[in-house]
């Protein structure tokens, strides 16, 4: 056991010479466009989730407030011995009327709701061919399964069609993608992966947690911006990003399939349920966010100002016309030292290097949100312009 320990302290060791240490910072206020540090400094908040801004929404803490009288603080319980209450199936309800689904089942995360979705429905008979950047939790999920596993380049359709005809005598053949790639901002071609599913009876399995809430003429997410809804069969998303950014996932779609989830889905049968706070601060956020599409306009205009001026100065930026645009340094080592400078300007960003992204790849990842103002954009370019110029980049 010792040796063990050693082996693991010698490994956090390397990681900590090489100056590619995962810190963490801690926020002493609610999320927002702004946040103070735990130093007490107060800084613009460029690497938060929160894109429509509503992690500290008045109507949304008011909601999770009246949960504590209306339902209490936890069920202790799954969902199937004594962990359903109403507000569970209400948010259910929610989620499937916005997205329209046949039917949602809720999970503790957006990780558990992949993790607890591949296993369930395939077997050794079956395919899944799976999108090469797709999110950790995807890929994991996959792992449990016993399907036959294939791996298609990044949303490149020939190569999807040579997967699919290599698998074409599985049972059944399940696509699984990102609808918005966390890392790079690149949206999906679901219309093309839709029509090849069904040139191929396949399934369509999409995580959306990047773009559930504001993606789309209404913020329905990849399926309504790509013009297929109704065409993909499976939804899974997470509430902690544009949807309140608290916590919780689900998987909506295909009545079928949902009915099976909540028989055989090993997360949602042995985790307790949502915490019944989420979930009626949740519902709230619906409304927010079906009433009020100037949040989502917002976000955009924010998203097209900061991606005309970064560009302006320079940098090499991923622009894909999402709310996620990297800033790619390529080398470790710069992304830290890039992201050290920034915050110290008072803007609060991170570095993405390997195996968060993969080698060579390394990027200051910014995310846009409905909170922040003009000026704020403004100024965190004017940051990056010094920035960039201390470094002589």
């Amino acid at each position: 056991m010792k040796s063990a320990l050693r082996y693991f302290e010698e490994i956090c060791k390397n990681i900590d010479k090489d100056g590619l240490t995962k810190s963490e910072k801690i926020i002493t206020s609610p999320q927002g466009a702004k946040v103070t540090l735990d130093d007490g400094r107060t800084v613009i908040n460029m690497c938060s989730n929160n894109y429509l801004g509503l992690g500290n929404h008045p109507e949304v803490k008011k909601a999770a407030k009246e949960s504590y009288d209306l339902y209490g603080y936890g069920l202790s319980s799954v969902r199937f011995i004594c962990g359903t209450q109403s507000v569970h199936k209400t948010l259910e309800q929610r989620v499937s009327k916005f997205l329209s689904t046949d039917d949602t089942i809720l999970y503790s995360s957006c990780f558990d709701a992949n993790g607890g979705l591949f296993e369930t429905l395939l077997t050794d008979q079956d395919a899944v061919i799976s999108d090469e950047l797709n999110h950790a939790s995807i890929i994991d999920g996959i792992r449990l399964c016993k399907a036959k596993k294939f791996r298609y380049k990044n949303n490149d359709m020939a190569d999807l069609r040579a997967k699919l005809e290599e698998s074409k005598d599985c049972r059944i053949k399940l696509i699984a993608t990102d609808g918005v790639f966390s890392m790079d901002g690149i949206v999906a071609n679901l219309k093309e992966i839709c029509d090849l599913a069904e040139e191929y009876d396949a399934l369509v399995m999409v995580d959306d947690s990047h773009s559930s809430g504001f993606m789309g003429a209404t913020g329905r997410g990849t399926a309504e911006y790509c013009g297929v809804q109704g065409r993909v069969d499976i939804i899974t998303g997470t509430f902690g990003k544009a949807l309140g950014g608290a916590s919780g996932g689900f998987t909506s779609g295909r009545k079928e399939i949902i009915n099976l989830l909540r028989q055989r889905s090993r997360p949602y049968l042995f985790s307790n349920t949502l915490a019944p706070a989420v979930a009626h601060a949740t519902c709230k956020v619906f409304d927010v966010i079906e009433n009020d599409l100037s949040i989502r306009e917002k976000l955009f205009e924010n998203t097209k100002l900061f991606a005309e001026k970064i560009k302006e100065i320079g940098l090499d930026v991923l622009d894909n016309g999402t709310p996620i645009i990297p800033v790619m340094l390529y080398d470790e080592h710069k992304a830290v030292e890039m992201a050290k400078k920034m915050n110290e300007k008072g803007v609060y960003v991170v570095a993405f290097s390997y195996p968060v992204v993969p080698k060579g790849r390394a990027r200051i990842r910014t995310q846009m949100s409905a909170s922040l103002s003009s000026e704020d954009i403004l100024y965190i370019v004017d940051c990056f312009k010094q920035v960039k110029q201390e470094m002589g980049l």
